[in-house]
């Protein structure tokens, strides 16, 4: 390597110390501030023209919001539908109706998979509290459960909520890589889905039949209360699990689930399913037909992210929004505040966007590429590795993806095959990993189950952290095969 190349990496090294010191110090610098200053720094140091800089910056901020901004706006906005109208609730409720005291943990990970398609962890974990809260109350009553019966139903919501948010698309981290590293959309899901399941299952309902004995976790009786419909003496009905928390924003953060049984479960099913199952008939068209047939262009067209979560936007309006009798003035505030929740996420990813950018118009990305080369690092393992540290020191998981992603980009070559899609997936398991008080989704599941701070580290900190790890050996598992 030459001594530019040299000057680069350290000057990539010093300047992700930065980045962690500005959003952690004193200071508290929001991240995409903390970004931006950052890339313009990188760009000054490599020696980029002040007009350069400012393309640089302006390509990278627009290009990733031009291809990923969209479509979690239109993620987010499909998210409160579904929760508004009561279907995400239904789906929950009726996956568990059924389900034995063993086999409970088995079907509240079935119903946070189905409802963690669309929805971000944190509005996830908000929406299937109501149900954690009122099984488990069952449960507590019932003695069948040994240690806490809320750490044994609130695991593998935990953990499938949590695998989804960033290991498969359309969530907004797995599309970030999936932009940035020129992957293939249908396979990364595909890819995604294959390594989720196993994780799931290993972190969620083992891990928690192994934790649950080993934490005395009661919630608040007022909060249990408020999200389950009973009254706080316990003496509500707590067999029938019939309670829900407020609709239409009133209850925390505003994620409220409306009330069951207005929508039917196959609208429901439908509402979460449109989007995912377009982007996965576009991977078929193109595996499947020929460039010449109409069919194929068709499909290839409302299988592009955007298009798919418009569509699917759409459909969730039409059939869970309007049908619902709320009226439609009602409807449009409630998609307005949606949009409000992921505006600090989108400025984050434009921020990334530009760091990106920086890097590739810089050089910095072929100098990594050549020590990493060098070196004979494994590119999965050093893109979990990279993520990992910047998302668990700087307390944002979409900070630690889009670095990682812009960092070995140059190294994922042209895109489109296997390799690139399980990058995606290791750098999105990275992202998870050892989330504690620096992150947001820590505080809330501490708060929500009226944990202390020892209880949601053995809880939550270790749930991401396994998942974290499953996820990259499935993808180092799967790359034995490529």
């Amino acid at each position: 390597m030459t001594g530019h190349a040299w000057l680069l990496l350290v000057t990539l090294v010093v300047a992700i110390g930065v980045l962690v010191l500005l959003i952690n110090s004193r200071l508290r610098f929001h991240p995409f501030a903390a970004l931006m200053l950052v890339s313009v720094g990188v760009a000054l140091v490599a020696g980029m023209s002040t007009e350069q800089i400012a393309e640089s910056l302006e390509e990278g901020a627009g290009g990733i919001l031009g291809d990923v901004g969209i479509t979690l706006a239109f993620g987010a906005m499909l998210g409160r539908l579904l929760a508004n109208s009561g279907a995400t609730e239904r789906i929950a409720r009726v996956i568990v109706d059924r389900a034995g005291t063993r086999s409970l943990p088995w079907y509240m990970a079935g119903a946070a998979f189905v409802i963690g398609i669309p929805m971000f962890f944190e509005i996830g974990l908000i929406v299937l509290l109501p149900l954690i809260f009122s099984v488990a109350r069952r449960l507590q009553d019932s003695g069948q459960v040994k240690g806490s019966p809320y750490v044994y139903l609130a695991t593998p919501t935990i953990a499938a909520l949590c695998t989804l948010h960033g290991m498969v698309p359309p969530h907004p981290g797995p599309l970030i890589g999936v932009e940035g590293l020129h992957a293939d959309l249908g396979m990364t899901i595909l890819v995604g889905l294959i390594c989720a399941v196993p994780t799931i299952v290993i972190s969620g309902p083992v891990y928690g039949r192994w934790i649950a004995p080993r934490l005395a976790v009661h919630p608040d009786r007022e909060l249990v209360a408020q999200f389950t419909g009973t009254a706080t003496t316990g003496t509500g009905d707590a067999t029938t699990g019939t309670g829900t928390a407020t609709a239409g924003g009133e209850g925390p953060r505003g994620a409220g689930t409306g009330k069951p049984g207005g929508v039917s479960l196959g609208w429901a099913l439908a509402a979460v399913l449109v989007p995912v199952v377009l982007m996965l008939l576009r991977t078929i068209a193109e595996l499947a037909l020929a460039e010449s047939s109409p069919v194929r262009h068709v499909l290839v067209f409302v299988g592009e992210p955007v298009i798919a979560m418009f569509a699917g936007f759409l459909f969730a309006l039409f059939a869970l929004g309007y049908r619902s009798g709320q009226p439609a003035e009602k409807v449009r505030e409630s998609l307005t505040d949606s949009i409000k929740s992921v505006a600090g996420i989108l400025l984050i990813i434009a921020g990334g966007g530009a760091f990106n950018q920086v890097l590739k118009d810089t050089g910095i990305g072929k100098a990594i590429e050549s020590a990493a080369s060098g070196a004979h690092l494994n590119l999965l393992l050093l893109g979990w590795l990279i993520a990992l540290v910047l998302s668990f020191s700087t307390g944002s998981a979409t900070v630690g993806i889009v670095a990682a992603t812009g960092i070995l980009s140059p190294m994922a070559g042209t895109g489109g095959g296997l390799e690139s899609s399980l990058l995606v997936v290791a750098i999105g398991a990275g992202s998870i990993g050892l989330n504690y008080v620096n992150h947001a989704g820590f505080w809330l599941v501490k708060e929500s189950f009226g944990m202390t701070l020892g209880q949601a580290t053995k809880s939550h900190t270790a749930i991401q952290t396994l998942v974290s790890v499953c996820g990259l050996l499935m993808a180092l598992l799967l790359s034995v095969f490529v």
